[in-house]
């Protein structure tokens, strides 16, 4: 896991063209941290997760390489109305796996 947030935040830097010293800056921190949490020395603590997520505009579960998942209100339907809903989106994973 910690290879895998280092990986990750150096991706997201390299691809905002962003120096370690120009991200610790943003972040408030010393290049030696950033530079620890790319080599996989340390892990950003969860202040430091959000603060990278927030600014690369990723989810924090994405940094954290967790599966991603979606909500849907239901809020208003009737029984019958959510068994459609729970229906199509079941049709629409079963296309994934083909």
């Amino acid at each position: 896991m910690i290879e895998m947030i280092a990986d990750k935040i150096k991706m997201l830097r390299y691809k905002r063209g962003l120096t370690q010293a120009e991200l610790a800056k943003q972040l408030g921190i010393t290049r030696a941290g950033v530079n620890a949490w790319e080599m996989g020395i340390s892990v950003p603590s969860t202040q430091y997760i959000v603060e990278l997520a927030l600014f690369f505009k990723v989810s924090s579960d994405y940094l954290l390489d967790l599966p991603t998942t979606s909500t849907v209100s239901v809020e208003g339907l009737s029984d019958r109305e959510i068994a459609s809903v729970v229906e199509i989106i079941e049709c629409y994973k079963s296309k994934e796996d083909l």
